[in-house]
């Protein structure tokens, strides 16, 4: 079967359930509600002060909807013999796995850009002059690195349940590993925090990163963990059993 079929067949999945449009929605509202919050109780006197940051700061919260929808999609099909309905349909495996990422992937970056520019303007809004320092590029920046960074956290999701076979396994993985992991680890472990895929990939949201990633290739990190977990994934579906 052609690739564009499978395809189709996964958006029409994607649009039909509404623990998906849920997800989706949520990420969009729970990322820029955040971001409003924290740009209104941000202290630009702060020496540390990051105006760009702090705009985009609701994509910590904002994370965990886009792993949900990466986990909820996968998830879908293993449970009443769905998974063993699509290997029948496409006997192709690797085809209907990259179909299934690339219906994650598209709907997420593409929520992830508009969560990234309504972040910007809301938080641009509550801090005032604060912001004036941020140059086009950083906010052109920002508002790609937020859509990117939060795909990339949805096709993680999808490729790590794929290989688990459960969403709950694959958030219980992905929720402590991006939001307690870099707390507890710190800097106690020299410069090796900075690789985690949260810390790496976000960044791209900072207006002027001091560390020894820089905004791509912080980027580029969190994609080698993503690839990393649909690599994984894809063994998973190719070897083991509907």
């Amino acid at each position: 079967m052609a690739f564009t079929p499978v395809l189709h067949a996964e958006w029409l999945k994607i649009r039909t359930l509404r623990s998906l449009i849920g997800a989706l929605v949520a990420l969009l509202a729970v990322t820029t509600a955040f971001s409003a919050i924290a740009a209104s109780g941000s202290a630009p006197s702060d020496p540390g002060f990051d105006p760009l940051f702090t705009a985009f700061l609701g994509i910590a919260p904002g994370q965990i909807a886009a792993l949900a929808f990466g986990a909820l999609a996968v998830s879908c099909e293993l449970s009443g013999g769905g998974l063993r309905l699509a290997f029948t349909a496409v006997p192709r495996r690797g085809s209907w796995f990259a179909a299934k990422l690339t219906a994650v992937a598209v709907p997420a970056l593409l929520v992830g850009l508009v969560a990234g520019a309504v972040s910007l303007a809301v938080a641009r809004a509550g801090m005032g002059s604060a912001a004036d320092g941020l140059t086009a590029g950083q906010q052109l920046r920002g508002i790609a690195g937020c859509g990117l960074y939060l795909m990339l956290m949805a096709v993680f999701a999808a490729g790590l349940t794929a290989l688990l076979r459960s969403a709950v396994g694959a958030l219980s993985v992905l929720v402590p590993l991006l939001l307690v992991v870099s707390f507890v680890v710190g800097d106690s472990a020299g410069g090796l925090p900075e690789y985690l895929p949260d810390r790496a990939g976000q960044v791209v949201l900072h207006a002027r990163p001091d560390g020894s990633l820089g905004p791509w290739t912080g980027l580029a990190v969190s994609a080698l963990w993503t690839a990393a977990a649909v690599a994984a994934g894809a063994w998973s579906v190719r070897r083991r059993d509907a």
